[in-house]
């Protein structure tokens, strides 16, 4: 079992930040090689009190211990250092003291980038589901080069100047004594390997750039503002890098007729008042075909017709929503005479009050060009 990071340094938990320093600064003018020649335990003991500092002194780090203990060190809670083992080699290196703890490399090609389309769909479209083609600018591999990036007959060679390692060292003096870290190859960019002879159809990148056609599935139901996320279908990287995600936003066209409620559509039908107060049979076209509207006598506006399974298929199960029909009563805005006198004889018999006709002027004026 790994020693205790305060116990090394010979503090409590509760110690702040100042104490944590001294306490550092101590053990290490204590325990630095310089002042121990030949002395391993003491070099070994140096190098635990420093690796400890470094993540005692670090307010994230020491909360990562604080709860976790040694299993907060590792790369899983963003320590960079992959454990107190892996702490002591980026300070010291593996083996003899002052050593390097070994290059890395980039091991996988660089990811494609993710793209974003927008897909303008009809209503119907949307509501029953469809299968569409797209085109987008993409990047896809070069059949040149088969995604190497290197010209025909040639090959990558590796970075002479980090011999394929993707790192180059420095080192530098410190409190600690000599310390060295790493960084990546300017040359290479890290890679560990140049291409002398680029492809000369895609410049080395193994991959080329222009339209792509792509097939679209569109589930019924969607609506607009909707993204679908097409994994695995953007733009493929370099050196045959795994591809990124295409985002499609849909747009959706309004409809004449209909409105949407969620799963719910809404048709809005406007009758005469005749039709509403003696009732009628009426035939309406729907999405799905045509429905009978039988209006019951004495309807009234905002009254709504229901008929069920006729609406939005449901996204998450099966089913659909409804169809609403909501009914609007409209009143006449002009009357021939005629039409008047009936409605003025109907007022009559029912007892009902209403303005009296218009005259003079008015009432000229309608004669003339009634």
């Amino acid at each position: 079992m790994s020693q205790d990071l305060y116990e090394v340094l010979g503090v409590d938990r509760q110690v702040d930040t100042v104490e944590l320093k001294r306490a550092y600064r101590r053990l290490a003018r204590e325990l630095h090689p310089d002042a121990n020649p030949g002395d391993t335990q003491a070099e070994k003991r140096f190098k635990e009190v420093a690796a400890a500092y470094e993540v005692l002194s670090h307010p994230e780090r020491r909360s990562h211990y604080d709860r976790f203990g040694h299993d907060g060190l590792t790369a899983d809670t963003g320590d960079p250092f992959g454990g107190l083992g892996g702490l002591f080699e980026s300070f010291f290196g593996r083996g003899t003291p002052g050593g390097f703890a070994g290059a890395r490399r980039r091991s996988t090609p660089p990811g494609g980038e993710d793209l974003e389309v927008d897909l303008v769909l009809t209503f119907e479209e949307a509501v029953f589901g469809c299968t569409k083609e797209i085109e987008v600018r993409s990047a896809f591999p070069c059949t040149t080069c088969q995604a190497a990036g290197a010209a025909s007959g040639t090959t990558r060679q590796t970075c002479d100047n980090c011999a394929g390692s993707g790192q180059v060292q420095s080192v530098r003096q410190s409190l600690l004594g000599q310390m060295i870290s790493a960084s990546p190859c300017p040359r290479c960019a890290g890679w560990g390997w140049s291409i002398p002879e680029p492809c000369a159809d895609c410049d080395g990148e193994g991959r080329l750039i222009g339209p792509v056609t792509l097939t679209v599935e569109v589930r019924a139901g969607v609506d607009d503002g909707t993204t679908l996320r097409l994994r695995g279908q953007g733009a493929v990287g370099k050196w045959a890098g795994p591809p990124g995600d295409i985002y499609v936003l849909l747009r959706v066209c309004p409809h004449e007729t209909l409105m949407r409620q969620g799963s719910d559509l809404v048709h809005r039908v406007h009758l005469p008042i005749t039709q509403a107060a003696l009732g009628t049979d009426l035939e309406l076209e729907v999405l799905d075909g045509v429905v009978n509207l039988q209006i019951p006598p004495g309807t009234s506006t905002g009254e709504v017709l229901r008929f069920q399974g006729l609406g939005v298929p449901y996204l998450e199960s099966r089913g659909r929503g409804d169809l609403l029909v909501e009914l609007v009563i409209e009143t006449p805005m002009s009357l021939s005479d005629k039409e008047e006198e009936v409605l003025r004889h109907f007022a009559e018999l029912r007892g009902e009050e209403v303005a009296p006709p218009a005259s003079g002027l008015i009432s000229r004026i309608r004669s003339t060009f009634g």
